[in-house]
């Protein structure tokens, strides 16, 4: 018999040496507390909280938090919702992506999920309530005069979101007539509510008419009921940046930075070199701009359009004094584009028109600070710093015009052509031009000239039987 060959010698060594050093691995990776290889991982659980008003700037850190549990491979998310609502549009961005997102969802009712706070629980893969919880009320209402109650909405827009709630139900596999009936008094359900009564469903009636899934008054309850009872639980918080943008979208804090911003640009335009007011107003709606557009409530169009009315108004006030077309164009552009960041999905024309008519009155409210604070501005110590007090009057020495020009104070006149402002009026036979202190005059009316200020000669309407003189024609 031959002795073996290199190549078999090589193969029955390896066998003999293979065994060993397997065993010896595992003890080495036993003693040094390694895992083992397959062996199972804890499940991963993210929670979300849903609490307080539900705003727009809610809507990105929960999308954000469900792609991250997406990306992570996580067994479920759970939203732990407590909620009297908020706005429809932010609730219907949730929405929507709860709908698109393959991670398991379970909405955690603790204690309440109301309006707003129910279409999103609604979305939910699964719905869990705590003892004593409700759910429903989410007639849309649109909110009134600061202090005062909101008011009810049209019926389109009751129509639109009870369409909302049942596909949302549908796509759940949800009792869809007892989702309408949270939306619209009209709907009557037999046992739960009368017709002209909003729906709410207490815990045990959600889980009777099979509206929730399971009861659960913890957290630990809800994880065990889902089949992860020892899941990594990590629970996300908003970024400093999300927290900012809520606050920037809130609408207290958007009409305040409204009003501010137009306030600050109309002072600029009337103390002109100063730069701070003109500053602090392009700062507050640069912010103003800047929270609606990360919420995708404003964009490029709308920021265009207010652009456009900025243009406008200054051609209105610099290139073609007075009132016109430009200026009323202005202001519409203006309103438009300021108005329409503050809409988002589902939006009716009654809500625009809501919104065009805060905007309405946060410039109104920009104007009145403005006439307040121009008026006292030169009698406030920092404020005789920006705005020159010191005149230098005509009988002081100082005019431009000719010395001559001073006999026309106090004279008596008519003028000859419309002043818009300016233009020109017979004065003792002569035909000067001069310029009305404010209103515009049609041709032919009895006017007395108020002062001389260098080459301009102020002239004002005198009323026939005030005029104590003749006037030379």
């Amino acid at each position: 018999m031959r002795p073996p060959g290199p190549a078999r010698l090589l193969a029955s060594r390896l066998r003999a040496w293979l065994p060993g050093a397997v065993g010896a691995a595992w003890l080495v990776s036993a003693g040094l507390g390694l895992p083992e290889v397959g062996a199972a991982q804890p499940p991963v659980v993210y929670v979300i909280p849903i609490d307080g008003v539900i705003d727009l700037g809610l809507a990105p850190f929960v999308e954000r938090a469900l792609e991250e549990a997406e990306s992570q491979q996580a067994a479920a998310i759970v939203l732990d919702i407590n909620t009297l609502g908020g706005r429809v549009d932010a609730a219907v961005l949730i929405r929507d992506a709860l709908l698109r997102s393959p991670v398991k969802s379970v909405a955690f009712v603790n204690k309440r999920a109301i309006s707003a706070g129910a279409l999103i629980a609604l979305a939910a893969s699964s719905i869990a309530m705590a003892e004593g919880g409700t759910l429903g009320a989410a007639t849309p209402v649109a909110a009134g005069v600061p202090g005062g109650e909101a008011q009810p909405v049209a019926e389109k827009t009751v129509s639109y979101m009870r369409k909302e709630f049942r596909a949302t139900a549908e796509a759940r596999d949800r009792p869809v007539q007892l989702a309408e009936a949270m939306v619209d008094a009209d709907v009557e359900v037999p046992g739960l509510s009368e017709k002209g009564k909003l729906l709410t469903l207490s815990t045990g009636e959600a889980l009777e008419h099979q509206v929730a899934d399971l009861r659960a008054d913890t957290l630990a309850a809800v994880l065990a009921a889902i089949g992860a009872p020892d899941a990594e639980i990590r629970r996300l918080s908003q970024t400093w940046a999300e927290s900012l943008v809520r606050t920037l979208t809130h609408p207290v804090v958007s009409s305040l930075l409204l009003a501010l911003g137009v306030l600050g640009l109309i002072i600029e335009i009337q103390t002109p070199g100063v730069g701070l007011p003109g500053g602090v107003g392009l700062v507050s709606l640069g912010l103003f701009f800047w929270g609606h557009w990360l919420v995708a409530l404003a964009g490029w169009e709308e920021l265009l359009l207010a652009a456009a009315g900025v243009v406008l108004l200054a051609i209105e006030v610099f290139v073609t004094p007075g009132f016109g077309v430009a200026g009323l164009l202005g202001i519409f552009a203006v309103i438009g584009g300021l108005g329409l960041s503050l809409v988002g999905a589902g939006a009716t024309w009654e809500v625009a028109l809501q919104a065009a008519g805060r905007v309405a009155a946060a410039m109104l409210l920009a104007l009145a600070c403005a006439a307040v604070m121009l008026r006292a501005l030169p009698r406030l110590p920092f404020g005789r710093r920006l705005v020159l007090e010191q005149a230098l009057a005509a009988r002081e020495g100082y005019a431009s015009a000719p010395e001559s020009d001073q006999r026309w104070a106090g004279k008596r006149g008519r003028t000859v052509t419309a002043l818009r402002p300016a233009g020109i009026a017979d004065l003792e036979g002569e035909r000067v031009d001069v310029v009305s202190e404010g209103d515009f005059l049609d041709a032919g009316v009895d006017i007395t000239v108020l002062r001389v200020d260098g080459n301009r000669i102020v002239v004002r309407h005198t009323p026939a039987d005030d005029r104590g003189g003749s006037h030379g024609s």
